[in-house]
């Protein structure tokens, strides 16, 4: 068991994987059965770009561990509920000591929740105005192994995107924060060749109905 070379490691199941999830458990579950996987539903597009702001300067283990946390603290980051918070909710969850405690990324994400409603009403959902950025295959490495992948900490797409979401007004989505956001939410399969999750989640994504396409 262990690091097989070409960022992939051979798991206690015998599975082999991306290395970036070590042997935690929980890691390795969010990798298997999250990362990647095509997302078309608005609450947790939008958690997951929150909790990506919330990651800068952090791991996303740390924010993973105090994920429920999170969604207990941020009504479950439905952002219609979240858009109303005012200035004695941020005081409160300032106090909360369950969450990473920063003001100027708690504020922005009550902020980003005015601005994603604003979004949905504008384009129907928050998952068709993302979905219409997705990369095609042109745009996309032939092949997507470990170099590749360090290369490539952000996208002429992920790039595209934070500028319009910044001329919306929301904060915290740089280039970078939105490509995590992209891999995660399956816009891309960043999971590399060779990873027992690559072909699953290829799979998905061709069966996937991209929403706002008829």
């Amino acid at each position: 068991m262990g690091e097989v070379g070409n960022g992939l490691m051979e798991g206690t199941d015998g599975a082999v994987r991306c290395t970036w999830p070590g042997n935690d458990d929980l890691y390795q579950h969010y990798h298997d059965h999250e990362w990647g996987h095509p997302v078309a539903d608005d609450r947790r597009l939008f958690e997951k770009i929150c909790l990506e702001g919330f990651q800068s300067g952090l791991s996303w283990l740390t924010i993973l561990r105090k994920r429920e946390n999170f969604r207990e603290a941020f009504e479950n980051f439905h952002f219609e509920r979240l858009a109303l918070f005012a200035d004695r909710d941020v005081e409160r969850l300032l106090t909360n000591s369950g969450i990473v405690r920063h003001r100027g990324k708690i504020v922005s994400v009550i902020n980003n929740a005015k601005r994603a409603r604003d979004l949905a009403d504008e384009e129907g959902s928050l998952a068709a105005w993302f979905w219409k950025f997705e990369p095609q295959a042109h745009e996309r490495p032939k092949v997507l192994d470990l170099a590749t992948l360090r290369a490539m900490p952000k996208t002429e797409v992920s790039t595209r995107i934070s500028k319009e979401l910044k001329k919306r007004g929301w904060t915290f989505v740089g280039p970078t924060t939105v490509y995590a956001f992209m891999q995660a939410m399956g816009l891309v399969n960043d999971h590399i060749e060779g990873c027992v999750c690559r072909p699953l989640v290829e799979l998905e994504r061709q069966q996937f109905k991209r929403p706002g396409r008829s």
